[in-house]
């Protein structure tokens, strides 16, 4: 008979082998690696590589039946005058020379008379006057003073008219931003939207609040139409409002409504900037292509002086004054004749200049238009 006790020692002897097993069996087993960080999105664009050193401007950039000198009238533009001159207006800071000791050298008024010159070959813009000007050129003396110029009878690099609005207002805001900014619950007397002269009572107001604040409304998301990346949301302006008291809610009086206050609208803190009409129109010294997302009062097309909104901004090395040619084109159509698809090639269609720009997108005004322009279309170094 077969005896199914084990002894004291065996049982030990047993438990130790199984152990040393599970030993091996986790010695073996390989070291859990931590997840992987997720990636960012590849971007589409290139934006570091530079561009190569651009040649220097020669007669050929001058456009065939140019003036030899120009009066600036009033009414005049910047891109007015450098259309005049140049086949490419944004060459402008290319060709223009003037002693900034003088005045300056940005600065262009009505009854100024820009000349053209040549050295080494080279054409160049200057002013009558100007000791830049070379031997040839009238020049007048200019006795040594202190003189005083307005800069607001300079005249713009676009139309003022076209942009103004724009330069302070409609803001780009992010998601969260707005989420935790402060927000209108009720109003004085419970009305469901106040203008000029009203009270309204905000909640999420910091206790050190003071000064004026702007009431804004969520407008558009701007979306990257490639990457589908939220790129900012709008914010737009609806009215000033005073701070009159701090606590939960505060209150704040309507200052000036352009629209009527609603509940549910956000408030930003008022930041007084400076209104820049004065451009530099440059082209890109990096690759930078994206394309129009938005346009302001544009139904469905958008043609010239209308202003846009592109998936490009501060971090892709935009800045205020890139010009950008717009392209039409990639589109697939259908053959009539094969029964097959073929894709259309890009084609100019127009000029646009940046004159706003915030992190991940830029205002721009559409300064040629040579055909129809839609949301979507292309951008890109002209």
């Amino acid at each position: 008979m077969i005896n199914n006790k084990l002894s004291g020692f065996e049982v030990a002897r047993v438990l130790l082998i199984a152990a040393s097993v599970a030993f091996v069996g986790c010695a073996s087993k390989p070291k859990q690696q931590p997840a992987p960080e997720p990636q960012p999105a590849v971007r589409d664009v290139p934006v570091s590589t530079p561009l190569p050193e651009p040649e220097p401007v020669t007669a050929s950039a001058l456009k065939p039946g140019h003036p030899e000198r120009y009066t600036v009238q009033r009414g005049d533009t910047l891109w007015d005058i450098s259309t005049r001159f140049l086949n490419d207006p944004w060459l402008w800071p290319e060709v223009w020379h003037i002693n900034p000791e003088i005045r300056n050298p940005h600065l262009i008024y009505p009854g100024d008379v820009v000349v053209l010159y040549f050295k080494d070959g080279r054409p160049y813009l200057t002013l009558e006057g100007a000791e830049a000007a070379p031997a040839g050129i009238r020049t007048d003396k200019i006795s040594p003073e202190v003189r005083y110029e307005e800069i607001q009878k300079a005249i713009p690099t676009i139309p003022r008219e076209a942009i103004a609005a724009f330069l302070t207002r409609p803001l780009v805001s992010s998601e969260d931003e707005l989420d935790a900014a402060p927000y209108v619950v009720s109003s004085y007397e419970d009305h469901l939207v106040v203008g000029t002269g009203g009270k309204i009572y905000v909640r999420q107001m910091s206790d050190k609040a003071s000064g004026a604040y702007q009431v804004v409304r969520k407008g558009d998301e701007y979306r990257d139409p490639v990457t589908d990346e939220l790129l900012g949301v709008a914010a737009l302006h609806v009215a000033d409002a005073a701070l009159l008291s701090t606590g939960d809610p505060a209150s704040l009086r309507i200052t000036d409504a352009k629209q009527e206050v609603m509940i549910g609208d956000n408030l930003l803190p008022f930041e007084e900037e400076q209104v820049q009409f004065n451009f530099q129109p440059h082209a890109p010294k990096a690759p930078i292509q994206g394309h129009i997302i938005s346009a302001f009062n544009a139904l469905s097309q958008i043609g010239q002086f209308q202003v846009v909104v592109l998936n490009r901004g501060e971090r892709d090395g935009v800045e205020v004054g890139h010009v950008m040619a717009i392209s039409k084109g990639g589109r697939r159509q259908r053959d009539p004749f094969k029964r097959d698809f073929y894709t259309t090639p890009n084609e100019r269609a127009g000029l646009l200049m940046v004159f706003r720009t915030f992190n991940k997108v830029s205002f721009a005004l559409v300064l040629e238009a040579y055909r129809s322009l839609e949301v979507y279309d292309m951008v890109g170094n002209p």
